[in-house]
């Protein structure tokens, strides 16, 4: 997630997130910079990149937000909480209610990140071109962190 400082110089930390009704959606506690900043410049950005994923290294998608930050809302807590659980402690339902009790805190914030414009960039069609190589949807780049493709779904690795 990425925003601007009253200097307007443009800052950013990573954050676990979750895609849900065509919006990114992140957590943190309220009294964080990027909280009081967002809620007076919303225009953001989120980058997210391929790298560590099936797909390999190299692809990356940025989307041009305008953020709201939802303050102590029980409807959005709801639902938000347990699909970040879900996402981040996958097939453990103990860890999944020890992490939403942990996320349940006073103070805490859901900011809402709403694509306006998407930016994207595919190092591998790149790569691709130079080596005059036809480009197609399974060449991948070698990820530092191996991770497998769906089944049934093969990559030619460059």
């Amino acid at each position: 997630v990425l925003w601007t400082n009253r200097e307007g110089w443009p800052v950013g930390v990573m954050h676990r997130y979750v895609w849900h009704d065509g919006r990114f959606w992140v957590t943190c506690m309220g009294q964080r910079k990027r909280v009081p900043a967002l809620r007076v410049r919303p225009q953001s950005a989120v980058v997210v990149s391929s790298e560590g994923t099936w797909l390999g290294g190299d692809i990356t998608t940025t989307a041009k937000t305008l953020a709201t930050v939802h303050d102590d809302d029980a409807e959005t807590k709801a639902w938000f909480y347990p699909m970040l659980a879900q996402r981040l402690r996958a097939g453990d339902a103990a860890a999944n209610a020890e992490f939403i009790r942990r996320l349940d805190t006073p103070g805490r914030v859901i900011i809402e990140l709403d694509p306006v414009q998407w930016i994207t960039y595919d190092g591998t069609a790149l790569e691709a071109n130079l080596r005059g190589m036809a480009h197609h949807p399974r060449l991948a780049k070698r990820s530092r962190n191996r991770t497998m493709p769906p089944e049934g779904w093969a990559m030619d690795y460059l």
